[in-house]
């Protein structure tokens, strides 16, 4: 990483947000970037509906270039998600149909990527590309003489995604195998195409993206550029955007608007300058002041995120409604209405429902297991008040006088039962 001064506002602001972690020369990427308006990428799978936050880094590199007076590509693996990359996971990803893939690409842009980039026409507006347009006609005799004899098996077999597969003998096929074959292929069509110069990627893909770089090189005298950002970490060590509860998730039909605030407002009070300076748009002094909060006070600051995160991805109107939700929730002892729900039918209710069957419609617990668990940790509350038998039966004496019942799961996630 460096930590000098860029003619480039891009490469400024990247440096002083923490978002740089390697760049392939950054004297000369500075120096085109003052040329006049760039195009760069990051590439995105379409394996789900959604992206979550583990995406977001990117995203919040590709604003910021777009800012900057750029032109940012978002490109969709329509092609490489039929392969699966060569993750440090031990088992092969699972193979996604064309109609999948397609829905998954269509959700993606229309509930991920607008709310951040301005698509359109412009010199400077945002595009969508999707990798099948070139990899799906490929004669693979002709692809493997042209490129497939740039790349080493030697050096393909260094990167850390495929030692550890092979450390742990866990079976890498040949298809993954050829993920990086694909990725490094992608950067020189972007190129050839749209004049993409800059890759941009999470530091875990600095060896795909170098892959691109050269190929380019050798194979079109491409002058092309790769720039990553470090991985976002909890301080115990985990990779951030994941949650017990599975992904934080940026489509709000996947993960509520609320709950995306809850995240946010949850984060480890050493992560609050790093999230401030990542994910929000906040001037940098107001920042500075925010991270110099001490005690109870950092509580201030971890509001103001969560807000300016959620106001991002899901609009003020939404951002303003979870952080009413949650005054009422958390400071008044009050619930308010986006709060996630279920109705249920007044005569089953009267007849007595069981707090665990409510408990894992509500979404707060997959299984009885699950609930016994919380209970014993004594995490489970009906109405603010701690449960202790998982045979509890639940009625209509439970509604409280606004014709709800609150079920908790700790101290973070709520739920409501109401009659129909």
């Amino acid at each position: 990483m460096s930590n000098k001064n860029y003619k480039s506002d891009f490469l400024n602001i990247l440096t002083e947000r923490g978002f740089i972690h390697q760049c392939s020369d950054f004297d000369a990427l500075d120096a085109k970037l003052m040329e006049g308006i760039q195009s760069a990428y990051i590439g995105f799978d379409a394996t789900a509906t959604s992206l979550h936050v583990g995406n977001l880094t990117g995203i919040m590199m590709l604003r910021w270039f777009q800012e900057c007076g750029h032109k940012p590509i978002t490109l969709m693996g329509g092609g490489t998600s039929k392969i699966g990359d060569p993750s440090f996971k031990d088992e092969q990803r699972k193979l996604l149909d064309d109609d999948t893939i397609n829905t998954n690409i269509s959700q993606i842009q229309d509930t991920c990527f607008k709310q951040f980039l301005t698509y359109g026409d412009g010199e400077t507006d945002a595009q969508m590309v999707n990798n099948n347009d070139w990899l799906d006609g490929l004669h693979y005799l002709t692809f493997l003489r042209d490129y497939g004899r740039h790349f080493t098996v030697n050096r393909m077999l260094s990167f850390d995604s495929v030692k550890t597969r092979l450390e742990r003998q866990s079976p890498l096929s040949l298809l993954e195998f050829n993920y990086m074959v694909m990725q490094g292929y992608d950067f020189v069509e972007l190129g050839r195409r749209y004049g993409t110069i800059l890759q941009m990627g999470g530091s875990d893909q600095w060896g795909n993206i170098i892959n691109g770089v050269d190929l380019g090189h050798k194979s079109h005298q491409l002058k092309l550029f790769a720039l990553t950002a470090p991985l976002l970490t909890t301080p115990d060590g985990k990779k951030m955007g994941k949650t017990v509860d599975g992904a934080v998730w940026l489509n709000a039909n996947m993960l509520s608007p609320y709950d995306y605030y809850q995240f946010w407002r949850n984060a480890d009070d050493a992560m609050v300058g790093t999230l401030l300076r990542r994910f929000t748009m906040l001037p940098m002094d107001e920042i500075l002041k925010l991270e110099a909060l001490q005690g109870q006070e950092i509580n201030d600051a971890k509001k103001i995120l969560a807000f300016e995160a959620t106001k991002m991805c899901h609009g003020e109107d939404a951002a303003k409604e979870a952080e009413g939700t949650a005054q009422k929730v958390f400071e008044q002892g009050s619930v308010g209405d986006d709060l996630p729900s279920i109705d249920v039918v007044k005569a089953d209710l009267e007849a007595g429902m069981s707090f665990v069957d409510l408990f894992i419609a509500c979404g707060l617990c997959e299984s009885k297991g699950e609930v016994k668990r919380l209970i014993k940790g004594g995490g489970a509350k009906v109405n603010d008040k701690g449960v202790s038998d998982i045979d509890l039966i639940l009625t209509a004496n439970d509604l409280t006088d606004e014709g709800y019942i609150k079920l908790s799961s700790g101290k973070k996630r709520h739920a409501l039962v109401k009659v129909q």
